[in-house]
């Protein structure tokens, strides 16, 4: 029984790590007036999406302050509606 615990607690742990992995990009343009950002993104595995370059939604338009073109970034991404929508980005290390 305690295996049994163990390995759907470490399934759990690894489904979180990956859904909470961040999605490598470039950012070509930023419209802070309009909170958007176009990013040369790779595959952002959280919605299922393949390598391109889109324009995003911003959903704090206040992170747009920190970043600049050509700056590279990891940022998160979820569906609302129509939208996909920048949750979280940083700059990367």
């Amino acid at each position: 029984m305690k295996r049994i615990v163990l390995a759907l607690a470490a399934s759990l742990f690894a489904a979180v790590a990956f859904a909470q992995a961040l999605a490598d990009g470039e950012i070509r343009k930023i419209d802070k007036a309009a909170g958007k950002v176009t990013i040369k993104h790779g595959e952002i595995k959280s919605v299922g999406m393949a390598p391109m370059t889109m324009v995003f939604v911003v959903k704090d338009k206040a992170a747009l302050d920190a970043l600049a073109v050509s700056d590279k970034v990891k940022f998160d991404v979820k569906q609302e509606g129509g939208d996909y929508v920048v949750t979280k980005i940083e700059k990367a290390k």
